[in-house]
């Protein structure tokens, strides 16, 4: 079907121009994702993750970026999950921040690691007793005959662990994207947008390119 005009919005913001970005990326994504949260954006750390199987056939899913900092963006996840997988056999991925509403979005590519486990543990105390518990019962990305076989699964798990502490399970954990190139996105009138794209350097240097939108 055709989408109706009626549906097409004007999210155009003020110029991003090249004198008005900091030299650090991270800086400008901080201020970026600083206004996200000011602005009361629903889940500003929402990310579409993309990343590719050994076919070369493209996968993309939702997940929280949970850090970010000089050493990169982290989310967590099922180890035996298709991203997983996908990221063991080629580890370079893309990180979409869709700020829609805001008229931005952030373009993140680069290689992903696993955290140590010291560090995945650290977040997954942190978490409500449920996730815990639904992290273990959980076999991510396998298919299931149904709804109930999940309850049932969780069930389980929790008299498993009815009088002990959850621990962290040791398929479970968070990758970290050590960030090669970030794209910064304004919406501007006409489909006449502000792109700007910085590439690390061999010295760790960020050069800056404004792109066609």
């Amino acid at each position: 079907m055709d989408i109706p005009e009626t549906l097409q919005q004007d999210f155009s913001g003020a110029p991003l121009r090249r004198d008005s970005l900091d030299p650090d990326p991270l800086r400008q994504f901080e201020s970026w994702f600083k206004y996200a949260l000011e602005s009361d954006y629903p889940a500003p750390n929402a990310v579409s993750l993309a990343t590719a199987s050994s076919n070369n056939e493209p996968s993309v899913r939702t997940v929280l970026v949970k850090q970010f900092d000089t050493e990169g963006f982290v989310f967590y996840t099922n180890y035996n999950s298709t991203k997983a997988t996908q990221i063991e056999g080629a580890s370079s991925v893309s990180l979409l921040f869709p700020w829609v509403q805001l008229g931005r979005q952030v373009i993140i590519t680069g290689p992903a690691t696993k955290i140590s486990q010291e560090a995945s543990a650290r977040y997954f105390y942190s978490r409500s007793r449920g996730s815990q518990l639904s992290a273990w019962s959980s076999q991510q990305s396998c298919p299931v005959d149904s709804r109930r076989e999940l309850e049932d699964a969780l069930q389980e798990i929790e008299r498993r662990f009815s009088n002990d502490a959850v621990p962290l399970p040791q398929f479970w954990g968070g990758y970290r994207v050590h960030v090669l190139t970030y794209e910064f996105w304004q919406s501007r009138p006409d489909r006449l947008h502000d792109r700007f794209r910085y590439t690390r350097g061999v010295d760790n240097d960020w050069g800056i390119t404004r792109l066609s939108p």
